[in-house]
Parts: structure tokens; C-alpha cells; sequence
């Protein structure tokens, strides 16, 4: 099934981050949606929702850890899969975004075709699900 449709909200406040992933991932045939802060991310999450949240841990005006638990209280967000992107390489921290609810953990530099992998495979249906 094609991932065309999958709605992706993007949360990082590096505008060449966001211009990148908006361009590489929209190619694959995403829609991203890109946000620069906390504040942005609950307004558009709750306008428009997310097939998948990419979302930086240090933002701004509130980290993303917050943000995630945030996500994770509300009933009507609480399973969109969230993907935590960090320029931290500490393993506490990504050990904190796991406990917290994200479903994965990317350290920056990274790799845009890795995350468009990890973002295929978190909005794609499994073969579980095409089988029904």
C-alpha cells in the first residue's frame, strides 16, 4: 500500500531541518506539515492531527519530552506513533523519550533515508493489519 496520504507533523525549530524533511519526505509521497515550537505542534495536532509526529527534543519554548507526554494523556492523540529526533547522544535521554511514549529515537546528524524508512514503516499498515 502506498504511504501517500500519511499525514506527518514535523516538529523541530531548525527551519533547514524542516525544509529538508518537508522536500525529502513529500517526495516519498508524505505530507509533512512542519512547526517550529511546542506551541505550534499542540494547535496543528489538534486542528489537523498526524498520522506521525517527528518531533526534536530541545525546542524553544518546551522540550519535546514534554510535548510527548502531552500527546501520549490525550485520548484522541495517545497512539499516533511519535518518533523523538535529538541532536543529544545521551542514552539517558533517549531512555527518558522511550519511557515517556515515543515509539523511536533518532540522534542527529542523521540520515533523511533512514527516517523515511523508520516513517514508512510507522505509517504503513503492518502485514498483520493487510491481511484482515
Amino acid at each position: 500500500m502506498s504511504p501517500t496520504g500519511k499525514s506527518i507533523l514535523l516538529v523541530d525549530d531548525d527551519q533547514d531541518i524542516r525544509e529538508l524533511l518537508q522536500t525529502y519526505l513529500g517526495r516519498a509521497g508524505l505530507q509533512v506539515r512542519a512547526v517550529a515550537d511546542g506551541a505550534g505542534f499542540r494547535e496543528a495536532l489538534c486542528e489537523g492531527g498526524a498520522d506521525l509526529v517527528i518531533l526534536d527534543v530541545m525546542l524553544p519554548d518546551e522540550d519535546g519530552f514534554s510535548l510527548c507526554r502531552w500527546t501520549r494523556e490525550h485520548q484522541r492523540f495517545a497512539q499516533v506513533p511519535i518518533i523523538m529526533l535529538t541532536a543529544s547522544s545521551d542514552e539517558a535521554d533517549r531512555v527518558i523519550g522511550l519511557e515517556l511514549g515515543a515509539d523511536d529515537y533518532i540522534g542527529k546528524p542523521f540520515s533523511p533515508r533512514e527516517l523515511l524508512a523508520r516513517c514508512l514503516l510507522y505509517t504503513s499498515p503492518s502485514p498483520r493489519d493487510r491481511q484482515k
